[in-house]
């Protein structure tokens, strides 16, 4: 019986049980899309990433959730780069991912992992009542990119409210971000993509591509300390640099195992 090594990584998070858990799972060859979708629905995370490498330190990469594949995902890259360096291919630092959204590099300098994402910054949108609905309440602002972007003003705002993901599920677009200005850092967030099977999102990389843009705008700056505001939380360190944000965080081991196929 085949056995196929897996990764299980909480990122954005130097300790376990926080930060956003992500699958990783090294292959020698593809497996077959069905396959792969299977054993991400089996993990039930909100991403299991399949790596392939490639050659020196390019290496595929594609994530899947309980039910779609997606374009982009950041804690699962994050989840991903720390087990090439770990595990893969120890003697680099630098590591480069072919994707559905190109090339993503990542750097490691200590336990401190860079990753460079595209810049996704939000058109002004009108509000849908099914996205009030979904909230609770209504926004101040909306923008739209891959995901809704729904403004607040206040950190406590985005703590309290009351999610309806049945009417979130209404929306035509990937996920809902909310934001506020946060009270001890530059502002927090939460997500939420429950048609793609994620409720909620613990720790969201990709969100801040749309983010970092927005509070960049707002805060007159382009370096930020952001955090997502899940049960679990996550804490990242965010810079823009034009056509890219990049968006640091740590990682951390918490199973290693075989998947039987």
């Amino acid at each position: 019986m085949p056995m196929i090594p897996i990764y299980q990584v909480d990122a954005f998070t130097s300790e376990p049980f926080k930060g956003n858990p992500a699958a990783v799972v090294p292959l020698e060859n593809w497996l077959s899309d069905e396959m792969m979708q299977q054993i991400a629905a089996e993990n039930n995370l909100s991403e299991t990433a399949f790596v392939v490498h490639q050659q020196n330190e390019e290496y595929e990469l594609r994530w899947f959730t309980p039910k779609t594949e997606i374009d982009l995902c950041g804690h699962a890259t994050l989840a991903t780069a720390f087990v090439v360096f770990q595990y893969l291919n120890r003697s680099i630092t630098q590591v480069k991912f072919h994707t559905k959204s190109g090339i993503l590099t990542v750097t490691k300098n200590g336990s401190l992992l860079t990753m460079s994402f595209p810049s996704r910054e939000g058109q002004p949108w009108e509000i849908p009542e099914a996205l009030v609905k979904g909230l609770g309440k209504r926004p101040k602002e909306v923008y739209v990119a891959r995901d809704y972007l729904a403004v607040f003003d206040t950190e406590e705002e985005i703590r309290n409210l009351n999610i309806n993901v049945e009417e979130l599920k209404k929306l035509d677009a990937f996920g809902v971000i909310v934001t506020a200005k946060g009270k001890e850092v530059d502002f927090v967030s939460r997500f939420f993509a429950p048609k793609a099977g994620i409720d909620e999102d613990p720790v969201t990389g990709s969100a801040h591509c749309t983010l970092v843009p927005y509070w960049k705008r707002v805060l007159k700056k382009g370096e930020f300390t952001a955090l997502q505001l899940s049960s679990r939380g996550g804490k990242l360190l965010c810079k823009d640099v034009g056509d890219e944000i990049q968006i640091s965080g740590e990682a951390v081991v918490y199973l290693e195992g075989k998947i039987f196929i």
